[in-house]
């Protein structure tokens, strides 16, 4: 399957096992820095509203990822991604190979072995 139709299925199972997903900040940040509007992101997430619950990253968050970050050789916003699915008990879902380098942070899971 491509990651287009894994996105879609794991998000059908959220909603039908009544599950949530996380977002937060660090996403907005990310989604404004490759050229979304607020308009656009507010696009994006309005149809999975019911599904969606918003966490805004720590000051203490911020600082850890920035020295993971240097540590680790990773984006230091996705040691920030790492640290927020842990502290907010989340799963954290990707298919980028830079969270091998964090998962004694959170461990990775790729959303086709969650469907």
């Amino acid at each position: 399957m491509p990651k287009g139709e894994w996105a879609h299925q794991l998000l059908k199972k959220v909603i039908i096992t009544d599950k949530i997903i996380c977002y937060s900040d660090a996403i907005i940040i990310e989604f404004k820095a490759v050229g979304y509007s607020a308009f656009d992101i507010q696009g994006i997430f309005r149809p999975l509203r019911n599904v969606l619950a918003y966490v805004q990253s720590t000051h203490e968050q911020r600082r850890r990822a920035k020295d993971l970050a240097s540590k680790r050789d990773v984006p230091r916003m996705d040691a920030l991604h790492a640290l927020i699915a842990r502290d907010n008990h989340a799963l954290l879902v990707t298919l980028d190979h830079h969270f091998k380098e964090l998962s004694d942070i959170t461990k990775p899971h790729r959303p086709q072995d969650l469907i």
